[in-house]
């Protein structure tokens, strides 16, 4: 199928889309990559101003750092060189004359052994043991702050500097940090603790601190380009695209609906049904309101038509209903005629002979007017009411020597065709008057059973049927006959001792 061809397809509103599209189409790209990359653009340097915002907070805990380190480094050189005798009382001195350094340090020896301290330091055995001129700088282990050791020409120093102190140095700052924590590979410190329960979007980054011994992990507020300011920067798509939709819309609502609504009433009328009702209310077009009545009319010829048909098709079916009436009283004089010629028979034979006739031309009968019910219901042969018609039409036409047979019916209410019927009818007329002449005292059961939607069994019940009995001609002939009948409904026969079965096709349910 070709492009044009599917296209041709397609409903008219996907064809008005689609044109629209292709018209505006390139303007819209033009337009879109514009405003992607002032986009990205904005995006970029709102990403810097965050990572600018992190770096100062870090370069503030780095100078806060430096700031101690140096001091202590000061102080514990000319402390220690007079020896560790007044060692922290002269290292303190020297400390308070500067400002904005932490106060609580400890002197150790080379080893890493405590000579004196002076406040909270927390314990230094696990920070590492440095060479003069060195610093180590960790979290401390015991204690809400970072521990700085410097190394010095006859030992080392280790001062702490307190959380409160490092998240002012933060704040002082000026950086928008919305958490913070320090961190030494073991142990982390969370100087300032993430928003919870907040929707706000952070973006982390992980700055070395304390010549590397620290990372600082800054999480600063995420800014990106708003929703609002998307639709600034794309309000020329924007724009084209509420041009096609709203061309679209109103193409849909003026023209597209009102055809729909149309088609609707048109396809849901069935001719000889009540007369369509076609909405009233089309919209303002003059051409949809023409294409109303149009069909108005065309629909008012069509039901004439349908009048005229089904007044010629009442008088076929009453012609028919005649015919089939004649046939089956045409029937019913010849089943009289054989029993009034019967009667005037001279042998026994004779008369057998006329009264079996009689009874399969009345069995034929009874089936050509449950046809003619049939007809009437559309539904198929009610077999039960055409079995119970039959078995009394069967006894009823019993010789002298069978007046007391009895026929006892258990039957379902299934239906079938007329073929079936007949082959039924002819099966239980032939085994009935087999059992009249053979064991006229002995009852006869016949029953009828549904067994699946499409399918039913028949069985007739009788001491005179015995499948292996001593082949007699007359019994080689009921054989013949009830097993041709058998196959005439596209079953075999199931014979049994005292029993034979059929089954036959039969209409679904309703």
């Amino acid at each position: 199928m070709s492009l044009a061809d599917r296209f041709a397809r397609l409903p008219t509103g996907a064809k008005l889309l689609l044109i629209l599209t292709a018209i505006l189409l390139p303007i819209g790209i033009a337009l879109t990559l514009v405003g992607s990359s002032g986009i990205r653009e904005a995006n970029a340097a709102l990403e810097g101003r965050s990572q600018d915002q992190g770096r100062a907070a870090a370069q503030a805990i780095d100078s806060l750092v430096a700031r101690n380190a140096l001091a202590l480094r000061i102080a514990a050189s000319g402390a220690l060189a007079e020896g560790s005798q007044g060692a922290c009382d002269r290292a303190r001195n020297s400390l308070a004359a500067a400002p904005a350094i932490a106060q609580s340090f400890e002197l150790e020896g080379p080893d890493g052994k405590p000579l004196c301290s002076q406040g909270d330091v927390g314990s230094t055995v696990r920070i590492p043991v440095v060479a003069p001129g060195s610093i180590s700088v960790r979290v401390s282990p015991d204690m809400d702050a970072i521990a700085i050791r410097d190394g010095v020409e006859g030992g080392m120093a280790t001062v702490a500097i307190p959380l409160q102190e490092l998240k002012n140095a933060v704040v002082t700052s000026g950086a928008g940090v919305r958490s913070l924590a320090l961190h030494d590979g073991s142990r982390e410190l969370h100087l300032i603790d993430p928003p919870v329960g907040s929707n706000v979007r952070l973006a982390v980054s992980n700055l070395p601190v304390g010549n590397g011994n620290l990372v600082a992990r800054v999480g600063i507020k995420q800014q990106r380009v708003t929703t609002l300011d998307r639709l600034m920067l794309l309000l020329p798509v924007l724009m084209w695209v509420t041009a096609a939709l709203v061309t679209w819309l109103l193409v849909s609502r003026l023209l597209l609906r009102p055809l729909k609504r149309l088609e609707s009433a048109v396809t849901q009328y069935h001719p000889g049904q009540a007369a369509a009702e076609l909405p009233r209310r089309l919209g303002p077009s003059t051409e949809i309101q023409e294409l109303r009545d149009a069909f108005a009319r065309a629909i008012s010829r069509v039901d004439e038509s349908e009048r005229e048909m089904s007044s010629a098709l009442d008088g076929q079916r009453r012609l028919v209903r005649e015919v089939h009436h004649r046939v089956k009283n045409n029937l019913q004089v010849v089943a009289s005629l054989l029993n009034i010629h019967g009667r005037s028979a001279e042998t026994g034979e004779a008369r057998a002979a006329y009264a079996g006739i009689g009874r399969r031309v009345g069995a034929l009968s009874i089936v050509h007017r449950n046809h003619f019910a049939e007809m009437e219901e559309n539904r198929g042969i009610a077999l039960r009411p055409l079995l119970s018609e039959l078995a009394a039409e069967l006894r009823a036409g019993a010789p002298e020597s069978a007046r007391g047979l009895t026929i006892d019916l258990e039957l379902d209410t299934v239906h079938t065709m007329q073929d079936a019927a007949v082959a039924v009818a002819f099966l239980i007329t032939e085994i009935v008057e087999f059992s009249m002449l053979n064991c006229p005292t002995d009852p006869v059961e016949i029953s009828l059973r549904r067994t699946s939607d499409l399918t039913a069994r028949l069985t007739i019940a009788s001491p005179v049927l015995v499948p292996d009995q001593e082949q007699q001609p007359e019994k080689v002939q009921f054989e013949r006959i009830v097993g041709g009948l058998a196959k005439q409904l596209r079953s075999s026969l199931d014979r049994k001792l005292g029993r034979y079965s059929v089954d036959l096709p039969i209409f679904p349910p309703l």
